[in-house]
C-alpha cells in the first residue's frame, strides 16, 4: 500500500505501450497520421484485438505509458523517493503486473483502482522517423469509478497532495472525477495542473475541459492541440498558428479562483515554448529551445509528457516557474535521445 502522503498527485489512463519503429506499412495500411494520438476504431480491429499483427511482424519493446503516468514517471525521476503517485483503472491481468514492475523501478507509486474481468489497456506506438502515432485501446482504463476516489487509502492521498496533474484523455470517461479533484484543490488553495494531451481532447470534448479548466491553475499542451481548441472555441480574430493569443485565451477562461491566475504553457517541439500568465496575458514569454542534431533524435515518442514531467517535478521542488520550464524542456531533450521515453542520464543533469 502507498504511502499516506505524497506532494505530487497524477490521474489518467494507465497503458502498456508496445512500440515498434520503421512502421511506414502499418500507417498506410490503417490510415494513420504519422504525428498523432488517436482511439482505435473498427478498421483498426487486428490492432484493436490484440496487437498480435505488431509483435508477429515487428521488433517491440514494452513500456509503461499513457500520458499521465509516464509524466509522473518523469517527476518521480527528478524528486526525492515517495514524491509521487498515480491513480487510474487497471485490469486485475499480468499486463497490471508489468505497469506495476516499471512503475516502481522508475519510483512512481500507483494507486491503481483493479477492474475484476477485464484487461489493462495498451497503445500501439508507431515510430515513423522522429514522429509517432499512438493507437489506443483502454479496455479497463475507461472504466474508472469516482467511487475510487472516497476509499480511505485514497482519500489519504487527496488531503496529503499539493499538487494534481491529469492528462485532458482521461476526461473522455472520468470528467466527473476530475472535477471533484480539481474543486477539492482549488478550495484547499493547492495546484491542479491539465494537459490538453491531444487535438481530438478540444474538438470532441470541450466542454468537459472547459468545465475542468475553471478549476485549472496551469495549462500544458502543445501547438496541434492548442490550434485545435483554438478551432473548436472559434476565437475571434485568431489564427490556428498564433499561439500568444491562444495561450492569452485559455489563461483568461473562467476560473475558480480568479485570485489566482492561471498560467499556460504551450510546447512546439524544438520551436520556442510559450508562457502566458493571466496576470499579465498580453506579456507572453519564449523560452527557446537548444535544438538537438537530427542524428541525436532516436524517438520523439512521450517527448511532451517528459517535458510536463520535468515542469511538474520542478514545481513541486519549489522552483521558479522560468526554472519548471527549462527542466521541462532538459527532460523532453533527455526522452528523444532514447527509445523511450525513458529517464536515465543523472538527476543533476537535468535539474
Amino acid at each position: 500500500m502507498p504511502a499516506s502522503t505524497f506532494p505530487l498527485l497524477c490521474l489518467g489512463h494507465p497503458l502498456l505501450d508496445i512500440q515498434v519503429t520503421h512502421g511506414e506499412v502499418l500507417l498506410e495500411k490503417y490510415g494513420l497520421k504519422a504525428n498523432d494520438a488517436i482511439l482505435a476504431q473498427d478498421k483498426h480491429a487486428p490492432l484493436r484485438r490484440s496487437y498480435d499483427e505488431v509483435v508477429r511482424d515487428y521488433e517491440v519493446s514494452y513500456l509503461a505509458g499513457g500520458g499521465a503516468q509516464t509524466a509522473a514517471r518523469g517527476a518521480a525521476y527528478i524528486l526525492p523517493p515517495e514524491s509521487v503517485v498515480f491513480i487510474g483503472c487497471v485490469g486485475d491481468d499480468e499486463l497490471a503486473a508489468h505497469l506495476r514492475a516499471a512503475n516502481h523501478r522508475e519510483g512512481l507509486r500507483e494507486a491503481y483502482y483493479v477492474k475484476k474481468g477485464e484487461r489493462t489497456g495498451v497503445c500501439a506506438v508507431i515510430i515513423t522517423g522522429t514522429h509517432r502515432s499512438l493507437v489506443t485501446t483502454l479496455r479497463a482504463a475507461q472504466s474508472f469509478d469516482i467511487a475510487h476516489l472516497h476509499t480511505p487509502e485514497i482519500s489519504r492521498l487527496i488531503d496529503g497532495a499539493r499538487v494534481f496533474y491529469v492528462e485532458g484523455y482521461f476526461l473522455r470517461h472520468a470528467v466527473d472525477s476530475v472535477v471533484e479533484v480539481g474543486k477539492k484543490a482549488s478550495e484547499s488553495g493547492k495546484i491542479f495542473v491539465t494537459n490538453l494531451s491531444a487535438p481530438y481532447v478540444a474538438q470532441f470534448f470541450k466542454a468537459e475541459l472547459e468545465e475542468v479548466l475553471f478549476y485549472t491553475d496551469i495549462i500544458i499542451g502543445n501547438e496541434a492541440e492548442a490550434a485545435a481548441w483554438a478551432v473548436a472555441a472559434a476565437l475571434p480574430d485568431t489564427g490556428p498558428d498564433d499561439f500568444p493569443a491562444i495561450a492569452r485565451a485559455l489563461a483568461l477562461l473562467p476560473k475558480f479562483e480568479p485570485a489566482r491566475p492561471r498560467t499556460v504553457v504551450l510546447t512546439q517541439g524544438p520551436e520556442a515554448t510559450i508562457l502566458v500568465s493571466a496576470a499579465a496575458p498580453d506579456s507572453p514569454r519564449v523560452f527557446p529551445v537548444e535544438r538537438l542534431p537530427d542524428a541525436q533524435i532516436v524517438d520523439t515518442n512521450g517527448a511532451g509528457d517528459a517535458f510536463a514531467g520535468g515542469f511538474l517535478g520542478a514545481l513541486v521542488a519549489g522552483k521558479p516557474i522560468d526554472e519548471c520550464v527549462r527542466v521541462g524542456q532538459r527532460l523532453g531533450a533527455m526522452s528523444v535521445q532514447m527509445e523511450g521515453p525513458q529517464y536515465r542520464w543523472p538527476r543533476e543533469k537535468v535539474m
